[in-house]
């Protein structure tokens, strides 16, 4: 799993083109070995996207943006939504960028690991944290969004029960009003206010 953090130039190259249906909502996203979600869209991910609340919100940022699922789905059930998409993964990027010019749609995408290369504030912030890189990693994603929210922003998470949501919540309660918006397979789907 700490693939996708090491940039791997030398690694073989096989991008695939995938249609995807979330909902209602049909979309491309392009895969490749290195990336998250190199078999598809993921089923946390098409979770969370069946289960997040995007109304009344303008602006949002794709916390490990992968291949880009996320941001391609607000865009397209909120075409005047400004979105930026972040990845440490340079692979990423290009499969999120080709996907966007897919799609017909545009957003700013951009290497960043966590909020090193952030400076603007959103409405939402979502992520599928890469848990497998470890807790300090995820925390880092977690309790940094605190500082790119607006006054009444939400952090939007997914995570599987058996790799620590309760713990995220209980740990980061300091920060965040908690709700665990829904609960499927194993995955929580999780809301975070600022307190």
């Amino acid at each position: 799993m700490n693939q996708y953090f090491d940039n791997n130039e030398n690694l073989e190259s096989n991008i695939v083109e995938n249609k995807v249906k979330v909902l209602d909502t049909d979309f491309y996203m392009y895969t490749d070995n290195g990336v998250f979600n190199k078999k598809g869209l993921d089923f946390g991910t098409r979770v969370l996207l069946e289960n997040i609340d995007i109304e009344n919100k303008y602006s949002f940022l794709d916390v490990g943006c992968g291949c880009g699922p996320i941001g391609f789905y607000i865009l397209l059930n909120k075409p005047d939504s400004v979105v930026d998409m972040i990845d440490v993964n340079n692979r990423a990027i290009k499969l999120t960028k080709m996907g966007l010019k897919k799609n017909h749609i545009s957003a700013e995408v951009f290497n960043s690991d966590a909020y090193s290369n952030v400076e603007g504030k959103y409405d939402c912030i979502i992520t599928n944290p890469p848990i497998h890189v470890g807790k300090n990693k995820v925390y880092e994603i977690i309790r940094g969004a605190k500082d790119h929210l607006n006054a009444n922003g939400e952090l939007w998470i997914v995570i599987r029960k058996d790799q620590g949501a309760k713990s995220l919540i209980n740990d980061n309660s300091d920060l965040y009003n908690f709700e665990v918006v829904n609960k499927v397979k194993g995955f929580w789907i999780i809301k975070g206010c600022l307190k």
